[in-house]
């Protein structure tokens, strides 16, 4: 396929800026008549179509908001979206999102092409690959012209700039201490999070949690590591050697697949095995039987870290000190552990 005619191409031939190519081809009285006809019939010889997705970038500069979410098929940030987009609708504000679907190059391809547009700030949550590789380079540009930046959920703290998240550490402690409470002792983690910073947050509070309770940690019961397509064999071997009583996903898909794997095995939930996982989508409700599940709140997650990134915006006070907001999670009770009393 031929390769579309760019501004650059067009520069090039004539020996000119970018610049004054796109002048002459708006027509502007900064460019004499010969220039502009000369560009104008070349662009028009060629087939020149203008990038329309960098024109609407470079449009209202003030009223746009890049969003860089993970994946889009996870409904935790399908609600987190759906919160960003209230709050930005409600406060003037257009919002252009984009999927690094868990890809490193990707995520950094998107923030190079947010900054080639106007955007006035950006909201993150970090691909599990940018966590792997600890590579957060590419969001400094942002904040070094001054353009706010606010992660959520996935976030680092090697970035510095505002923050939304929940307590990662409480929450898993708090569902280890659950299962622990209702009679298990041989828990589980199952993991497809790598190495974010909130997988290591995580299995903190997994860590903690049984020490407090005077049980030894197994390595070999933690499996924070996981592929996605070795997800439901790793899971199959753990469960038919019987060594668990108990497994915590940290998240949604790991606590499914963990569950299901156990129902095609004949294991018994909750007597014989309890699961529990993070974030509480759609899935932990309608699964056979139903699964306990902790809720990120994410609908809200996404309003407090749009409403932060449109104060800072609106403030414009760079003095001002980084605030990192912590949101209370939720544990939902069902079918998959047994009631506490």
């Amino acid at each position: 396929m031929k390769r579309k005619l760019s501004l650059d191409d067009i520069a090039k031939h004539f020996k000119v800026s970018k610049s004054t190519v796109s002048k002459a081809l708006n027509d502007s009285h900064e460019i004499s008549a010969r220039t502009k006809e000369k560009i104008i019939a070349y662009a028009r010889e060629h087939k020149y179509r203008p990038n329309l997705n960098a024109i609407n970038l470079r449009k209202e500069p003030s009223q746009s908001v890049g969003v860089i979410i993970p994946n889009i098929l996870n409904y935790f940030f399908a609600q987190v979206i759906s919160g960003v987009e209230k709050v930005l609708n409600d406060r003037g504000y257009n919002m252009i999102a984009c999927i690094s679907n868990e890809s490193y190059k990707k995520e950094v391809a998107i923030t190079e092409m947010l900054r080639k547009g106007a955007i006035s700030g950006l909201l993150v949550s970090l691909a599990e690959e940018t966590g792997r590789l600890d590579k957060i380079e590419h969001f400094q540009p942002f904040l070094n012209k001054g353009i706010p930046v606010v992660m959520f959920d996935r976030v680092s703290s090697k970035l510095h700039c505002d923050k939304v998240t929940i307590d990662d550490t409480k929450a898993a402690y708090n569902a280890t201490e659950h299962l622990i409470k209702s009679g298990c002792k041989r828990i589980a983690v199952v993991s497809l999070l790598g190495d974010l910073e909130i997988s290591r947050l995580r299995i903190n509070g997994y860590h903690q949690c049984l020490q407090d309770h005077d049980i030894e940690l197994d390595q070999s019961l933690i499996f924070e590591k996981l592929e996605k397509s070795f997800m439901e064999v790793e899971i199959r071997k753990l469960l038919s050697a019987g060594k668990v009583d108990a497994i915590l996903g940290l998240e949604e898909e790991a606590g499914v697949t963990s569950l299901l794997t156990a129902n095609s095995l004949g294991i018994k939930i909750p007597e014989e095995l309890s699961v529990i996982c993070f974030t509480n989508g759609i899935l932990p409700k309608y699964v056979v039987p139903s699964l306990t599940s902790i809720s990120q709140h994410g609908y809200y997650m996404g309003e407090r870290a749009a409403k932060q990134l449109v104060n800072r915006i609106e403030q414009n006070d760079t003095g001002k000190a980084f605030e990192t907001e912590v949101i209370k999670t939720t544990m939902i009770e069902r079918e998959s552990t047994l009631t506490l009393f």
